[in-house]
């Protein structure tokens, strides 16, 4: 068949399918026009889930009556002029195929008033950018564009939408995560002629936390910590969950570049790797986080619809956002402004707990609390007597049973005896004597030899003394792993690996990277590697599919965590066996002890496997259980 142009309309249909997938995706560029219109008001009327009619309306600057064609029209945008503004764009809309892609699949109306005109204009348009013929309208200042009969005139597409129900759940959801990106914006969301939505502009902190709640619940606000950190020309603001607030699903995850609402995977990744040592297994933090960054350092134009960004310094941004929040997870000790408060969602199957934060009785499902128990369960006994008492003030003894000893693996015993070689023993803490200085307060009791009963000026403290006790542990060994020479050990037969030719070139180049880890690699040919030396720690560990693993790493990212997560892994369980077991009674000064590190510890509030380590009840808390002062 000979070439041939497409019909203006079908270009316009062909654009369609990637900018409108369902009717959510109207409202994102519609809003987001408003947004650059400079509006402080956006009104938004949805009708049977948007597939009747999607109503925006805004008070923002207006389009001149000769610019409403071109609004409607390709590739026709007042958002940019030139490369230059292509390549730093601060605005939230800029391809100019939002509208005519929008009608060209319906039957779109658009009205809009600059401030000194006369009187509004309307136009109608169907996706063939001509016969426009605009009529005044009595509408004030700003601009009301109505989208009805959602893929009326492409009914295979109309088939791939969803319930009503369903698509205005899309939608609601799409306005509160917008929202959350501009708190000088109010919004109106009704349904049916039924308001759903009602946000008035955030001015001050604490209106930007009232609607915070408002849309991701009071909870969040009071379990979670401020963020406010820049380096390197980037600043990080917003609020994230302590990691004993989280949840099944990543439903509560909000990131804004500029802005702007995206979903990225290097972010996705930064998160997870900072969470990675404090949150339990199967569950997802929640955050809410702005990122602000030099226009020109971030490409919004690599998807039709703006969902995802392309970081010019993908690294540098990574980085940034781990160190962020990571030393921010690490700083949460007692004493810091934060109190512990388990939270989990509720299941089929419950026991009561007690909640940290109110005078109702909270939730933890059965099966969470018998992985508890099944956790305590598979650590070897404790054959040391009751009299006997564990040594605080040194290194965590690892070898203080028999029992004990027979469980550790061979690697574990191994890098036991590489630490006690290399490394100097941890200083003992002084005790504070200042109340202020003990915000975990004085031990008073042991309560069924696990958890340890503390007294504070401003309430009462429950440790997990087992928990608490393996975080402390864990935490000294990373970091004497960390700031000694890693133990390293020559293999017998050293392990010859094939790769590719890339894989073989990056071994060789990053020959350094993984020498400072323990491990010495070799080129031995265009694509093979031989290992000959590996860190202690990971002895027993598949070398050759973990060298695979971080070569396609470096590839992909420039970086690899699987060797720290490996030694982290190892280090866990080394921590594990050398902590005070439950059901083991200890004195007054031992439990004086454990808080007194507590205190001093990086991520406290959780064991090395996600669970809480401690929760607080002020005395506001006890006078609610008994009614005091009602």
């Amino acid at each position: 068949m000979r070439i041939h142009s497409l019909p203006t309309q079908l270009i316009n249909q062909i654009a369609a399918g990637e900018v409108v997938e369902r009717p959510s995706s109207v409202v994102k560029e519609l809003v987001e026009n408003c947004f650059d219109a400079g509006a402080s008001q956006v009104i938004i009327e949805i009708e049977q889930g948007g597939s009747r009619l999607i109503k925006i309306r805004d008070n923002g600057c207006g389009i001149v009556k000769e610019d409403l064609p071109l609004a409607l029209s390709r590739h026709a945008t007042s958002k940019i002029s030139s490369l230059k503004d292509l390549e730093q764009v601060v605005s939230m809309g800029f391809r100019g195929e939002a509208l005519p892609s929008i009608s060209s699949v319906s039957r779109l109306t658009l009205i809009s008033r600059i401030s000194d005109a006369d009187c509004a204009w309307r136009v109608n348009a169907d996706g063939t950018e001509q016969d426009f013929n605009p009529q005044p309208d009595p509408h004030p200042q700003g601009t009301t564009i109505e989208v009805r009969d959602l893929f009326y005139n492409t009914p295979a597409r109309r088939k791939f939408l969803k319930t009503e129900k369903t698509e205005f759940a899309h939608i609601e959801t799409l306005i509160k995560r917008m929202a959350l990106s501009r708190f000088d914006i109010g919004f109106s969301l009704s349904h049916n002629q039924k308001e759903i939505l009602t946000l008035k502009p955030a001015a001050t902190d604490s209106e930007q936390q009232q609607r915070i709640a408002g849309i991701c619940g009071s909870a969040f606000i009071e379990n979670s910590i401020t963020i406010d950190f820049a380096a390197s020309g980037l600043q990080l603001t917003g609020w994230v969950g302590l990691p004993t607030f989280s949840r099944s699903q990543q439903d509560m995850q909000f990131f804004y570049v500029n802005g702007r609402l995206v979903r990225d995977k290097l972010v996705s990744h930064a998160v997870k790797q900072a969470y990675q040592d404090v949150l339990f297994h199967g569950r997802h933090p929640v955050f809410v986080l702005y990122l602000t960054l030099d226009p020109t350092l971030v490409d919004v134009n690599a998807h039709p619809a703006k969902l995802e960004v392309r970081f010019r310094e993908g690294r540098l941004v990574h980085d940034f956002l781990f160190s962020a929040l990571h030393r921010s997870l690490a700083n949460l000790r007692p004493g810091h402004g934060t109190s512990q408060q388990p939270d989990f969602e509720p299941s089929s199957q419950t026991s009561p707990v007690m909640d940290a934060n109110s005078s109702n009785v909270g939730w933890v499902t059965t099966a969470r609390m018998q992985e508890v128990e099944q956790c305590r369960e598979q650590l070897p006994s404790d054959s040391v007597t009751q009299q006997s008492k564990p040594n605080f003030d040194a290194k965590p003894s690892y070898r203080s049973s028999p029992s004990q000893q027979a469980s550790l693996p061979l690697q574990v015993e191994e890098a036991i005896q590489a630490y006690a070689s290399l490394y100097p023993k941890p200083e003992r803490m002084l005790t504070a004597t200042q109340p202020e200085a003990m915000p975990l307060g004085h031990a008073i009791a042991h309560l069924h030899n696990i958890y340890i009963l503390a007294e504070t000026p401003n309430g009462i403290i429950l440790v997990d003394a087992h928990a608490a006790h393996e975080r402390v542990t864990y935490e000294r060994l990373k970091q004497q792993y960390q700031q000694g020479t890693v133990p390293s050990q020559p293999l017998l037969l050293p392990i010859k690996i094939t790769v590719s030719a890339a894989e073989a070139d990056l071994a060789e180049d990053q020959h350094e990277f993984f020498n400072t880890l323990g491990f010495e690699l070799n080129r031995s040919g265009p694509e093979t590697i031989v290992l000959r030396s590996i860190p202690i720690l990971l002895g027993n560990t598949d070398m050759e599919t973990l060298i695979r693993d971080v070569l396609a790493d470096l590839i992909e990212h420039g970086m690899s965590q699987r060797i720290q997560e490996k030694s982290n892994e190892i280090l866990s369980k080394v921590a594990c066996h050398g902590s005070v077991r439950a059901h083991r009674r200890l004195t007054i000064d031992e439990m004086n002890a454990l808080l007194r590190d507590m205190e001093q510890t990086e991520r406290i509030g959780q064991c090395n496997h996600g669970r809480p380590t401690w929760i607080e009840l002020s005395t506001h808390d006890l006078d609610k259980f008994f009614l005091r002062g009602q």
